[in-house]
């Protein structure tokens, strides 16, 4: 009995055994739980002291400070678990890397029946093994951070679309250059060896290289253009806690993006054709048709320009005092709670609570953090249209500026409003 609540009491949720019932994944999975009822318990009035359950701006502070404490501890455990995940990630990569390579000797195999066996197999298999250790020992260098899938993670901690689909690319175009070199090395006469070399003529190519130069050439180019949009507040990214597969065809509040979507789809169908001619034709590089190449093209400018026009900088269009049922109109004083009207407040990818708990609203030059607001299954305050904050008592009455920071660092327009005594 000493010896079972040791070990519950060593791995409370913190450490990161990727074996251990009560590792990181386990500690964040208690932590979510824990907050899911809180936030509900809260929500109906019950678990609030009596001290400040007469005053509702008192009540609503203690519920929003008590939701957030919660929630900077559900985060916490989210990123250990996220750490943890990206730690086993380069085991199961390097897997299933050297099960494909398995499938493709099986493969091998299993056609060879009634052809036999010919140099062009033997070169497929063996550029398979090559490119199978690169990947391991890629892998291995970057095993802290998820194997083989570290190259595809952005900086945002999500994976990257357009360098999933330069990855693999470059990868086919590898390969199929390894089968080259192996039928090379392998060829007994002067004419075959000829052959093989005129395989790599660019005029026989001339479509994977475009699509291949176009593709990586989109991946560097978002990269750049990501950068320089959040630098200039005209976007706004919040990291995720751990890269997932759905990233590559949703936007980073987990809906489905028509531009990441046709991106990977197009790409995939001139992957696999791609593939399927290497397969018929191993003594030269894929020769893509130039339509599928231009399908290609249309497809990777289709990505890019909704790169372009994806996100935008919050904006406040008004401001007003927030009122409720019965009560009289009047001007705002301090004390009274102020509706904050506007767009884009709530980032994509930041609807959690810890990440709800940092907006703050600047009015004159008090900073004022934005309550939290729970219901049964989510939270009132904020929403990406609107917010309510109470105007300070040591907001000076006169004509004063408000303005939201966002979860993401970014600052909207300022609204100026008149606050009397």
């Amino acid at each position: 009995m000493a010896v079972q609540e040791a070990r519950q009491g060593a791995h409370g949720g913190g450490c990161t055994c990727g074996d251990c019932p009560h590792g990181a994944r386990e500690g964040h999975r208690r932590a979510v739980a824990a907050f899911l009822a809180k936030r509900d318990e809260l929500a109906v009035g019950h678990g609030l002291p009596p001290a400040v359950a007469h005053s509702a701006g008192a009540s609503r502070q203690w519920v929003s400070d008590e939701l957030t404490q919660s929630a900077r501890d559900v985060a916490e455990r989210g990123r250990a678990d996220g750490q943890a995940w990206l730690g086993l990630q380069w085991r199961r990569t390097a897997a299933v890397v050297w099960v494909a390579v398995g499938v493709l000797l099986l493969v091998q195999a299993l056609t060879a029946i009634g052809t036999g066996w010919t140099l062009a197999r033997t070169a497929g298999v063996l550029a398979a093994v090559v490119v199978g250790g690169l990947l391991t020992g890629a892998g291995y260098v970057h095993r802290a951070r998820g194997g083989i899938l570290a190259p595809l993670i952005g900086e945002d901690n999500r994976l990257s679309t357009s360098r999933s689909v330069a990855a693999c690319w470059v990868l086919l175009v590898v390969f199929a250059v390894l089968v080259l070199v192996g039928e090379l090395a392998g060829a007994s006469g002067h004419r075959e060896r000829d052959e093989l070399i005129a395989g790599l003529d660019l005029a026989r190519a001339a479509g994977a290289v475009t699509v291949l130069a176009v593709v990586c050439g989109v991946a560097v180019l978002v990269r750049r253009v990501v950068g320089l949009r959040v630098l200039g507040q005209r976007l706004q990214k919040v990291p995720a806690d751990r890269p997932r597969a759905a990233d590559l065809l949703t936007d980073d509040a987990g809906r489905g993006s028509f531009a990441d979507a046709q991106y990977i789809l197009v790409s995939a169908v001139a992957m696999i054709f791609a593939a399927v001619r290497l397969a018929r034709r191993p003594e030269q590089l894929p020769d893509l048709p130039w339509g599928l190449a231009l399908l290609v093209l249309v497809s990777a400018a289709t990505y890019l320009a909704g790169k372009y026009a994806e996100g935008g900088r919050p904006v406040i269009l008004s401001v007003v005092r927030a009122r409720e049922a019965g009560d009289l109109d009047a001007p705002i004083r301090t004390g009274d709670d102020i509706e904050i009207r506007g767009a884009g407040f709530v980032p994509p990818g930041a609807q959690t609570a810890d990440r709800l708990a940092r907006m703050v609203v600047r009015i004159g030059t008090v900073h004022v953090h934005v309550p939290l607001v729970p219901v049964p299954g989510g939270f009132t305050n904020p929403t990406d249209a609107a917010l309510t904050v109470p105007v300070p008592v040591d907001v000076e009455p006169g004509r004063v500026d408000v303005q939201v920071i966002t979860a993401a660092g970014v600052e909207t327009n300022r609204c100026t409003i008149d606050v009397t005594d």
